[in-house]
């Protein structure tokens, strides 16, 4: 919301150009409006003092030009214009549920797959609006990195803390969408979405991903899965005590239960092969999941020349008063 003041007739507004000319003609041209008393010498005024009404004679003109200048933007129409929007939203809760296990430091994606999915989640978390967003990390194990949030600062900062290793070495697809699906099921969301992201084969873990998945679909979540990795194989780090070395390593991502955790729950599957893809895939996602946002814009007028008329037309009083008693003129 904000305010504005603004004038319905701007163009009388120039009428005040005429007060300094009026000054100019009052000062210069209207002396002999004065009363004056010829004599043959002034010596007899030389002690006379000076009063209160030859001190302020000039002040019945000024009231005039004051009240003139009232009215006149009193006549312009001031008025107090404020907008704004209503904005209402139909929000949607989403779960990122990112694989941090071993086989994430693969180098097909640069830097690496980890550090990539850290950079596209980020992007992809800086433009939304009014959606709350979780994070989950798995490896071995699945947990929570941070709950739900429209804090999009908190969320960026946990994510930029992410780093493999912090989770025992594994792949547990199935506690992952469990922990996913903790996270949103009590929400009251119009929509409700995890994004899966994960390089390799379900491997660990007490749930398994297809019975994650139906329960996921009995509570409404939809579920998009993303398989990162290129084909064939990838160069993996080595430590050494030469250094690090690099190794090709098979890339094995076990896409037939991926695609069924999309299928049974109605989202999608993609395969990102390289950067570019993971980066289109989140930006599809984006678009598929785009809150509902309806705004409605107002503006209300508030007059306000009435305080500009009466401020006149008191100094205008004034002034005739004035006028007509203390500074009028004797015949």
């Amino acid at each position: 919301m904000f305010n504005n003041v603004t004038f319905a007739y701007a163009w009388v507004l120039y009428l005040l150009i005429a007060i300094p000319i009026l000054i100019a003609w009052y000062f210069f041209k209207g002396r002999n409006n004065f009363a004056s008393v010829k004599y043959s010498s002034i010596n007899i005024f030389d002690e006379a003092p000076i009063t209160i009404r030859e001190r302020l004679k000039h002040l019945p003109f000024i009231l005039r030009m004051v009240a003139l200048g009232l009215l006149i933007v009193a006549l312009a129409r001031p008025q107090s214009f404020t907008s704004g929007e209503n904005v209402s939203t139909e929000g949607i809760d989403i779960a990122m549920v990112l694989d941090i296990s071993g086989s994430m430091l693969a180098e097909d994606l640069k830097p690496n797959r980890l550090n990539a999915a850290k950079n596209v989640i980020d992007d992809f978390v800086e433009g939304r609006i009014s959606d709350r967003i979780g994070l989950v990390v798995f490896a071995r194990e699945a947990f929570t990195q941070c709950p739900l949030t429209i804090d999009y600062n908190v969320l960026r900062n946990l994510l930029l803390d992410i780093r493999s290793g912090m989770i025992e070495d594994g792949t547990a697809i199935g506690n992952a969408i469990a922990n996913g699906v903790n996270r949103l099921k009590e929400s009251d969301a119009k929509s409700r979405i995890i994004i899966l992201l994960t390089d390799g084969v379900n491997n660990s873990g007490e749930v398994d991903p297809i019975s994650a998945a139906e329960i996921a679909n009995t509570f409404g979540i939809r579920i998009y899965t993303i398989g990162v990795g290129s084909r064939g194989e990838a160069p993996y780090p080595v430590k050494t005590p030469f250094g690090t070395r690099y190794q090709m390593v098979p890339v094995e991502i076990d896409e037939d239960v991926l695609k069924e955790i999309s299928r049974i729950t109605g989202g999608q599957y993609f395969r990102a092969t390289d950067n570019r893809a993971l980066k289109e895939i989140y930006e599809k996602i984006d678009k598929l999941e785009k809150t509902k946002i309806d705004i409605t814009s107002y503006s209300n007028a508030k007059e306000l020349y009435y305080s500009w008329l009466g401020g006149g037309l008191l100094f205008l009083l004034m002034e005739l008063g004035l006028s007509r008693t203390i500074f009028r003129k004797i015949p």
